[in-house]
């Protein structure tokens, strides 16, 4: 096996995939970036929720709004709903895995907040609940999958944006939802503080 080639065939996979992706995913993300401000301007907050590498990219997401991505501002309202072992072990224990996030957007979310759900094959059990969750308490979704979108795809409202990315390959879809990540951080800071470039 030559490891060199194969290393640098993962560098060319995921170059392209992002390529082949933008066409289809800017306006999408753009709509989630303004949705997430105006949530934010409106004293709301958005909850983050995914699984293994999902959830490393919800707390990735909710870092970058409470800390900041690459401009200094005031810490904005974001919590990663993976984070808390003593809250997902109870829930875990006491109702089962799937509603894991759904007990969570059910206690946190209010009307008027953003769930931020992450799953790269949109068939996450846990994460539809979140879903259900937050359609049942009237919080919008910004859903960011792979894999033609799941189960999740057929459950969002006309209101939620879908972020699919093209691709079958797991990690491809997680290298192109950091990127996501990373979009919706700098366009959310673009919006708030007025930078033009």
């Amino acid at each position: 096996m030559d490891l060199i080639s194969r290393i640098s065939q993962h560098f060319t996979d995921s170059a392209q995939t992002k390529l082949d992706a933008v066409e289809m995913l800017a306006a999408p993300i753009a709509e989630a970036a303004e949705a997430m401000v105006s949530c934010l301007l409106g004293n709301g907050k958005i909850l983050a929720c995914g699984n293994g590498g999902s959830a490393a990219d919800a707390q990735h997401f909710a870092a970058e709004l409470v800390g900041r991505f690459e401009m200094e501002r005031q810490g904005l309202a974001a919590i990663a709903l993976s984070t808390d072992s003593s809250v997902m072990t109870a829930i875990s224990n006491d109702y089962g895995y799937p509603l894991i996030f759904d007990k969570q957007v059910r206690a946190l979310g209010q009307p008027g907040d953003v769930l931020l759900a992450v799953s790269t094959s949109g068939n996450s059990a846990n994460i539809i609940e979140a879903i259900n969750a937050a359609h049942d308490n009237d919080l919008r979704v910004v859903a960011l999958t792979g894999k033609g979108g799941g189960q999740i795809a057929e459950l969002l409202r006309d209101s939620d944006i879908h972020i699919c990315v093209p691709a079958e390959r797991t990690a491809r879809i997680q290298e192109v939802h950091l990127l996501t990540i990373h979009c919706l951080c700098d366009g959310i800071d673009c919006l708030l503080l007025g930078v033009d470039e």
